[in-house]
């Protein structure tokens, strides 16, 4: 069946959607690591020079803490503009139209230094946060949408791998032989508008999400040539006909509110679900991990100058477990990559602590603590890392998705925050027991995939609501409501008269 097959064309978007915009926000999450030293100096001379007046350590620590955590704010606002803009724009639309964010910020932090205004960088890292936030919840609505039911899982991970490869260059071009040294690190935050600029020049001539062209325009002929662009060969009228019957099963063509959503019974099970997984990805501990990579190898007692390769080597191992999940998620489904990785995570965390605790006693054990670290991050972006933002498309049907990705990343952004802002305070409060706060959380979403979340491989999005039917308690009736009044409206395809008249026989 041809039309299962992974086509040019959506590899191309996918790598496109998932280059100009989730590798930024991998790159934005860990550019700041390696220069800031450097950073904290510039936010120091511009003081005196400016107030004649010198800050001490404290409010430099505060200031490089703002800096680092209000891409998480920006991220927060643009997740909850998600809703309205995919509504409004369409999936590509709004990828495309976010881009001149990315400008303005990477723009703004390229020439702060030479105007010597330490706030263009906390401005521009929120201005860049507002695009990561938008395109977080974007690219995996987009792609989810235009794979067919068997690449869902492949397509919904090009993203996360992205984001791995990000956090990977940042990683290597901040090192010292490379962009870490004091002159370049405007450059370093600048270089954003590059994947962008390709982004921009290459993704409009690309079609837009088939079924927000059907099922939000009702736009038919659209959505066939959408259809064919992405399956050249495909056998499109049996996914144009799947496409029509959630349609029909849909209580309102209107898109639906955030507080709609959290207040439709229908969806209660989902909306939980979508609200573990999304701050639990958050809150095991591997943002810490991120920010602040080099202070952790540091404590380790690994010495100064190799620290830096270290973080490197780590973001080398990120990029790879992404792809292994990649490629793993159709065969294994995505309950025991969120399983596995979740428990896994819990693991080395607890192999963290106790390594910590008795480096002073065996030597050997800060060579355990960073093997932590990385089986941390292994674990992460083997499963916890994508499977989130891809169920989050998958447990809604069309009129409820844009309003779910903007709950889920809001919670994401939110608990990303919280942690890069309060992670430093709580690791001098509670010095290696913070870990094991991160393995008792890892051990409870764990817990909770095993017992609440159903295994999505290879299910069309009507069948994944029917699997939660249950779970809400509703009736398999009424997932779909009456069909009669809807037709009434809709007269305009002759298909639907027809099969829901069959439908009725059936009855």
């Amino acid at each position: 069946h041809p039309a299962d097959h992974l086509t040019k064309p959506l590899l191309a978007v996918a790598f496109l959607a998932s280059f100009g915009s989730s590798m930024l926000y991998g790159y934005n999450l860990a550019v700041v690591n390696s220069p800031a030293q450097y950073i904290k100096d510039f936010y120091n001379e511009t003081m005196i020079e400016t107030y004649d007046w010198s800050p001490d350590e404290k409010l430099l620590t505060v200031l490089y803490s703002l800096t680092v955590s209000i891409f998480a704010i920006g991220g927060m606002t643009g997740a909850l503009l998600v809703g309205k803009l995919v509504t409004k724009y369409g999936r590509k639309g709004t990828l495309v139209r976010a881009t001149v964010l990315v400008f303005i910020g990477g723009v703004l932090m390229g020439s702060s230094r030479a105007c010597r205004m330490p706030a263009m960088v906390i401005v521009g890292r929120f201005i860049t946060g507002v695009h990561s936030g938008i395109s977080l919840s974007v690219v995996p609505m987009y792609l989810g949408e235009i794979a067919p039911k068997n690449l869902r899982g492949f397509l919904g991970l090009v993203p996360s791998i992205h984001i791995c490869l990000g956090v990977f260059i940042a990683q290597v071009l901040g090192l010292h032989e490379l962009l870490g040294k004091e002159e370049h690190w405007p450059l370093l935050l600048s270089l954003v508008v590059f994947p962008t600029m390709v982004q921009l020049m290459l993704l409009p001539w690309f079609p837009e999400s088939p079924r927000y062209l059907l099922i939000d325009k009702g736009d038919v002929h659209a959505t066939i040539a959408a259809l064919k662009w992405y399956r050249p060969k495909g056998n499109i009228q049996a996914e144009v006909e799947e496409m029509q019957e959630e349609q029909r099963s849909l209580s309102s063509i209107q898109t639906i509110s955030v507080r709609g959503l959290l207040m439709d019974r229908c969806v209660r099970w989902q909306v939980i679900t979508i609200a573990v997984v999304n701050v639990g990805m958050q809150l095991s501990g591997i943002d810490a991990i991120w920010f602040y990579t080099n202070d952790i190898f540091k404590n380790a007692g690994i010495p100064e100058p190799y620290i830096q390769y270290t973080t490197v080597g780590t973001g080398a191992i990120e990029v790879i477990s992404g792809m292994l999940g990649c490629f793993t998620i159709e065969r294994l489904g995505r309950r025991p990559l969120m399983i596995g990785g979740f428990l896994f995570m819990a693991l080395c965390c607890v192999g963290i602590t106790l390594s910590v605790l008795f480096q002073a006693q065996l030597s050997f054990m800060r060579y355990i603590s960073v093997g932590c670290v990385v089986g941390i991050i292994a674990g992460f972006c083997i499963g916890p890392a994508g499977v989130p933002f891809l169920i989050t498309a998958e447990l809604f049907k069309q009129s409820h998705r844009p309003a779910a990705y903007t709950v889920a990343g809001c919670l994401n952004w939110l608990s990303n925050f919280t942690i890069g802002f309060v992670f430093p305070f709580l690791e001098i409060a509670t010095g290696p027991y913070c870990y094991l706060i991160f393995c008792v959380i890892c051990l409870g979403v764990a817990i909770y995939t095993i017992f609440v979340i159903p295994e999505t491989k290879n299910k069309t999005f009507m069948e994944i609501s029917q699997m939660f039917a249950s779970k809400n308690n509703i009736l398999k009736e009424e997932l779909t409501p009456n069909g009669h009044v809807k037709l009434a409206v809709m007269n305009g395809y002759g298909t639907l008269e027809l099969s829901w008249f069959l439908t009725v026989l059936k009855f």
